[in-house]
């Protein structure tokens, strides 16, 4: 069985003295049916509510929204944080991880506004707990040192362990169970101090999962089954629902297969009654191995194919990168107010200084004071230079610094046509058949992999990474600084492009899969220039580009397919073979080449650094 994301958010209860409890929104249902509440009380009242509901996923929702809706009415910053945080949890339990993090975040900019550092450190620990259930482990420990850092100055016990136990919780979907183990121990010394029985609940039940992957059958079922008794009571069913998965592990190792079937099949029935999509996708996998050991094939094959379908509902490449940008957004969102606060330190610490002259003609006593004021404003503008430097290098990773310098000046750029470029794309064969057979994270995790190489291959040859199209690579030799050899450049890269797919296939690097790559390459005039206003991109315009294309189109794996006009200028250099005229899409019949390497076969160093 796949290791599941299993995160305890849901103890969370920075904001409450409680843990969450159904019989709890039982009883504040009547009360908020009498409609009699107004103000910080009906706020408080919706928090409850809707932190306390866990039957009924869609009421649950309709309480957030409206204690959204109620706290923006009423300006209401504390309870708007509530909303949130609550609405992220939801949308995290439904699987809907790309919602769980636009809440979060915006969890994190009231916390840092109000300058509560409590709440600060929840947010970053929730939000690490998104990237965890994503299996993005590097982003997770970041969020949750962060978290640590805060909630440790905010003295805040019930969080910390709740983040401690959480950032347990990857170390152990990592398979890293002793320093997952340390991570629940520390959590469970401070739920048992504070007497905090759901805490204990979950920690008893971490505990088990890692004893159960060690092989300690006994000491998981035991800790598991205490934590099962108390959850139930709140009626906190996700948790039960994946300690049940793991009891049915258990069983099936101890070659009772009827009882690890009903564990399974219970933990099913729980996590469909809720709608808990996760532990829907990992009981279906359980079950549908279960049901083949059995040589019920028919059923087998239908929880498979359940699996399958909450597997790819769960997690797609199109939320992982729009959950990309929004955690880009929201570091470059700080780092830029960070600078603004510098900038407005500095502005009054520039008044101050004025005023501690004046000062000093009359008295002066006073000097030693403005020399340290002196000292502290070099030290300020120092660090607002270091911030500069920060955001003008983020600024380069996505224009080229000639661009990227008139845009700060400008406010704009002016697109501007250069008469000889020489563009190539790079595509891999078969990518949409094969990624049907890979798991969503493996195939990002692969296709970032090739084009971080590839960016490195354009970085030492002095070329300009144009963009990414799904799997598609486009670049450019030739601007923003035009040179004479940009097609001998382009030519040495894309010979050490195939020379790294050829790598990978032969070394078969860990966790990666390999592909096969075509290559065309094409020389002529572009215009660049930047669109957008917001999340600017550097693009190049022409039909020189749709040739570049044709040529990638009608490549072959692991060849390079150049034009004409391509081959004119590095045939003195490299061995190229003639394909005669090939009919090109929408361009007609037209010339190719294959380029097979190096005349000589000697490669010669074209590494250039861009001018500064």
């Amino acid at each position: 069985m796949n290791k599941l994301s299993f995160l305890t958010f849901f103890l969370l209860l920075c904001f409450s003295s409680y843990a969450q409890d159904q019989r709890v929104a039982d009883s504040l249902k009547i009360i908020y049916k009498e409609e009699k509440l107004q103000g910080t009380e009906k706020l408080e009242l919706l928090k409850g509510l809707s932190y306390n509901e866990l039957i009924d996923n869609e009421l649950s929702m309709a309480y957030v929204e409206e204690l959204i809706a109620e706290s923006k009415e009423a300006n209401n910053q504390f309870y708007l944080y509530s909303g949130y945080l609550q609405k992220g949890n939801k949308h995290k339990s439904l699987g809907d991880y790309e919602m769980a993090l636009e809440s979060f975040f915006l969890t994190a900019e009231i916390a840092i506004e109000q300058e509560n550092i409590s709440n600060e450190g929840v947010s970053n620990m929730v939000i690490a707990d998104v990237y965890a259930a994503l299996d993005n482990f590097d982003s997770a420990q970041k969020y949750y040192n962060k978290a640590f850092d805060l909630l440790r100055k905010g003295k805040d016990s019930i969080a910390l362990a709740s983040a401690l136990l959480n950032a347990g919780d990857t170390y152990f979907n990592n398979e890293k169970y002793v320093k997952a183990l340390a991570y629940f121990e520390e959590s469970g010394h401070i739920f048992n101090d504070l007497n905090h029985a759901v805490g204990i609940a979950y920690n008893l039940g971490n505990v088990g999962m890692v004893y159960a992957e060690q092989g300690k059958d006994a000491l998981a079922e035991k800790n598991m089954n205490e934590a099962i008794i108390v959850l139930e009571k709140t009626k906190d069913y996700y948790p039960v629902s994946v300690y049940l998965t793991y009891m049915s592990d258990i069983y099936q190792r101890k070659g009772n297969f009827s009882q690890a079937l009903k564990y399974a099949k219970r933990s099913l029935d729980l996590a469909e009654k809720y709608s808990l999509k996760e532990q829907i996708r990992d009981a279906n996998f359980k079950l549908s191995e279960l049901s083949d050991y059995n040589e019920n094939f028919e059923a087998s094959n239908t929880y498979l194919k359940n699996y399958y379908l909450y597997r790819d509902s769960l997690s797609n490449i199109e939320s992982i990168e729009n959950m990309a940008d929004l955690r880009i957004d929201f570091e470059v969102s700080q780092k830029q107010t960070e600078v603004d606060l510098l900038m407005e330190k500095q502005r009054n610490q520039k008044i101050t200084v004025i005023a501690t002259i004046i000062a000093l003609a009359l008295i002066m006593v006073l000097a030693g004071g403005l020399f340290k004021r002196n000292r502290f404003i070099q030290k300020t503008t120092a660090i607002i230079k270091n911030e500069k430097e920060r955001s003008d290098n983020l600024l380069l990773n996505i224009l080229p610094e000639e661009t990227a310098r008139e845009l700060k000046d400008k406010g704009k750029v002016i697109p501007k046509k250069f008469e000889s470029v020489t563009v190539m794309f790079t595509d891999f064969r078969a990518f949409t058949k094969y990624s049907q057979y890979l798991t969503p994270e493996l195939l990002v995790k692969s296709v970032d992999y090739h084009f971080s190489k590839f960016d490195a291959i354009m970085e030492k040859y002095g070329l300009e990474k144009i963009k990414t199209m799904g799997d598609a690579y486009m670049c450019a030799g030739g601007l923003p600084f035009p040179c004479e050899d940009h097609a001998e450049k382009m030519l040495h890269a894309a010979f050490e492009i195939i020379e790294f797919i050829d790598k990978i296939k032969n070394d078969e690097v860990r966790d990666i899969s390999s592909f096969d790559i075509r290559i065309g390459i094409h020389t002529g005039p572009v215009v660049a220039g930047v669109v957008g206003t917001k999340k600017f991109a550097y693009d190049i315009w022409g039909d020189t580009v749709n040739i570049a294309s044709r040529m990638e189109s009608n490549s072959e794996p692991g060849r390079i397919n150049v034009s004409e006009i391509t081959y004119e200028l590095i045939k003195d250099k490299f061995d190229c073979e003639f394909r005669g005229e090939i009919q090109a899409k929408n361009k007609g019949m037209m010339r190719m080449y294959f380029a097979n390497g190096l005349k000589n076969q000697t490669i010669t160093n074209l590494q250039s650094k861009k001018a500064i």
